[in-house]
């Protein structure tokens, strides 16, 4: 049922396609679909179903990063033709920042943000002047923020905000000093700092629990759902569908629960 889905879907799509574009060169739906993707939770998640595509004649290859940036500059440059990592406010600001034009495609799967921390078992634990590492990017500083609000060590401006930055705290009652480092040098500098709060896809690739270990964790109802994402002129492609509505299925929110144990929640 699901193959036949797929090749509905895709059947679809390049009817579309050649009706929206006209004389537009079409994309060889032939060939492998370059998808770049964080190693953890994403690229696990596309190399499960890579020999399922396969089997519906979908060739997909997967291009591992270790940062935020790369992935989305080389979309723009068409060194790949789509990516499996972000969230929608980190696209927006990136899409805002470059002058780019990226498109989501399909929510897959949501990571909780959590603190973690290897001197202290607990928040109450932490003193005042603990030293925090938060990530530089602007959605995920401001996700970092509203968490910490959120387990009462902070307060801010705009509790509403995506996009807040260390400016916006107004309360600050423990003094804690903040750490901006990118994201993926969290993990690294956790014995160094009394706390980092770290992105789920990068904390999996330390070895770290996020349910056990996280000191304070965002709940299921997170909005910060991670998409995959392609350039607006090929989000038609087939192949493209194809992949969305694989990484939407059943199949794969099932492998999710299975792998991951909570630390990556299937989107609604």
């Amino acid at each position: 049922m699901l193959r036949r889905s797929l090749l509905t879907l895709a059947a679809a799509a390049l009817v579309l396609a050649a009706c929206g574009q006209g004389g537009a060169k079409q994309a060889d739906v032939n060939a492998p679909l370059i998808v770049g993707a964080t190693a953890v939770p994403h690229a696990e998640i596309l190399e499960h179903i890579k020999p399922l595509l396969a089997a519906d004649g979908i060739q997909i290859e997967i291009k591992v990063f270790n940062d935020y940036v790369q992935p989305n500059t080389q979309l723009v440059e068409r060194r790949l033709d789509a990516n499996y990592f972000q969230t929608k406010p980190y696209l927006d600001e990136f899409n805002a920042s470059r002058g780019a034009d990226l498109v989501t495609v399909a929510g897959v799967h949501v990571e909780p943000l959590g603190a973690y921390s290897r001197r202290f078992r607990s928040l109450a634990q932490l003193p005042n002047g603990a030293e925090v590492a938060v990530p530089n990017d602007a959605s995920s500083i401001g996700r970092s923020l509203i968490l910490l609000q959120k387990a009462g060590l902070i307060r801010l401006k705009d509790p509403a905000n995506p996009l807040q930055t260390l400016r916006d705290i107004v309360d600050n009652s423990r003094n804690l000093r903040f750490r901006e480092l990118e994201s993926a040098t969290l993990p690294r500098v956790l014995d160094q700092v009394d706390m980092a709060v770290i992105n789920t896809n990068y904390a999996l690739d330390a070895g770290l629990k996020p349910k056990t270990d996280a000191l304070t964790l965002e709940g299921a109802d997170s909005p910060y759902v991670n998409y995959l994402v392609t350039r607006a002129d090929n989000r038609t492609d087939p192949r493209i569908v194809a992949l969305a509505a694989m990484l939407r299925s059943q199949a794969v929110k099932d492998f999710i629960a299975a792998k991951y144990d909570g630390a990556v929640i299937p989107a609604a």
